[in-house]
């Protein structure tokens, strides 16, 4: 298996030679740059070390197509093209010039939810700013910290020092301005132990009864149904289609997920699974109750009320709040909290209240391991929880 520090490079079946293989966008054709020298760990580090000059010529868009920049030649003086580019001053680039070259640089090697997420993000911030200049580094934080949470302030200035550390190895700015300016990390408010609790059966039935009687948020009582009876993570929910249903409702197949930007993509594990439920379950009598007599086998089964795709944002809408301008709306879950009627959970408490109740009613850790997409490890560690399990299990 190729490690991801050798991407693009490979030996040359017939000569037993490295060599780099890439594709640039815009040109149709493989290039192809031979380095004449054998598999070893030292010649690996110096090819290494051209992949990174050309992946830096594509993304700074100076690429040489000829490839005669890119050569291997046994002369000790480099060619005039490979020489060291003197950097540029810390005030001729922006911090926002320098996150969209980082974030193209990124996006060859991560994946486009992380980009269009977690970078998407970063990008909003810094089109914020009331300076976007590198030598105004200790006022850029200062105002981070002013104006978003410690933990956010933290994670932006991160990004930052790992862009500017990046340009300055790329010769783009002479040093790292935020590698002096950082913060310290914020430590985590909740513990373990709140991040994997369960609901008892009673309350999850509570809750669904809720769902369903809301004259706002009815339209969602099937979406927490099939939550709480299977246990998935909800961008897998979110991205279900009638084509993963089986005719008569009794298989599901599970193979991809929608995130906050409506990017689908695989499971969080990569794996596809197929859920199954008996005849005249709960489960199966949902699906048929809510399949369409006339359906495009690519529409999906979960949506908005108004008929969008489902998003995190608004499940949480549903099931926390809803900050509308001048009120805050609250949802359904929270409103039983506030009555005291069951214990505050957020939304992905579900998948938990369907694993530690499987465990508990006497299902296996493979079984529920397999069901719910994770690892037997996560299942033992996670979902078998001794004060549930002690309890008498009404019919799960």
């Amino acid at each position: 298996m190729v490690a991801q520090d050798d991407k693009w490079i490979s030996v040359d079946r017939r000569s037993g030679n490295l060599v780099i293989r890439f594709r640039v966008k815009g040109f149709s054709k493989q290039f192809y740059v031979a380095s004449g020298l054998q598999d070893t760990k030292r010649n690996r580090e110096a090819v290494r070390l051209k992949r990174d000059a050309i992946l830096n010529d594509i993304t700074l868009g100076r690429f040489d197509p000829s490839l005669e920049s890119y050569q291997f030649r046994a002369s000790a003086i480099a060619p005039v093209s490979l020489a060291p580019k003197k950097p540029k001053s810390e005030c001729e680039y922006s911090i926002q010039t320098l996150w969209e070259k980082f974030t193209e640089f990124q996006s060859t090697q991560l994946a486009e939810t992380t980009i269009l997420g977690r970078y998407g993000a970063i990008a909003s911030i810094i089109n914020r700013l009331p300076t976007r200049s590198l030598a105004d580094a200790p006022e850029i934080r200062n105002w981070l910290l002013g104006n978003y949470s410690h933990f956010m302030a933290w994670q932006a200035l991160c990004y930052f020092s790992q862009c500017c550390q990046w340009a300055s190895h790329s010769k783009l700015i002479v040093s790292n301005p935020f590698a002096k300016v950082q913060i310290q990390k914020p430590k985590r408010k909740s513990n373990e132990k709140e991040e994997f609790q369960a609901f008892t059966i009673d309350q999850r039935d509570l809750i669904i009864e809720a769902f369903e009687q809301h004259h706002s948020h009815s339209h969602y009582a099937g979406l927490i149904k099939f939550l709480f009876w299977t246990g998935c993570r909800h961008g897998e929910a979110f991205a279900l289609t009638w084509s993963d249903v089986n005719e008569d409702c009794s298989e599901i197949i599970i193979s991809k997920s929608c995130n906050y930007y409506a990017v689908n993509k695989g499971t969080k594990n990569g794996k596809r699974r197929i859920f199954r439920c008996q005849q005249e379950t709960k489960l199966q009598k949902l699906l048929l109750s809510i399949r369409p007599q006339n359906t495009a086998s690519s529409q999906l089964i979960f949506t908005s009320k108004a008929g969008f795709p489902m998003r995190t944002h608004t499940l949480f809408r549903v099931w926390n709040k809803h900050n509308m301008p001048n009120k805050v709306k609250i949802g359904v879950v929270k409103e039983l909290a506030q009555r005291g009627l069951v214990p505050y959970l957020n939304a992905y408490s579900t998948r938990h209240t369907f694993a530690t109740w499987a465990i508990a009613s006497g299902h296996t850790a493979d079984k529920v391991a397999y069901w719910i997409g994770d690892s037997i490890e996560t299942v033992l560690k996670h979902y078998c929880h001794p004060s549930v399990s002690s309890l008498e299990c009404p019919d799960f």
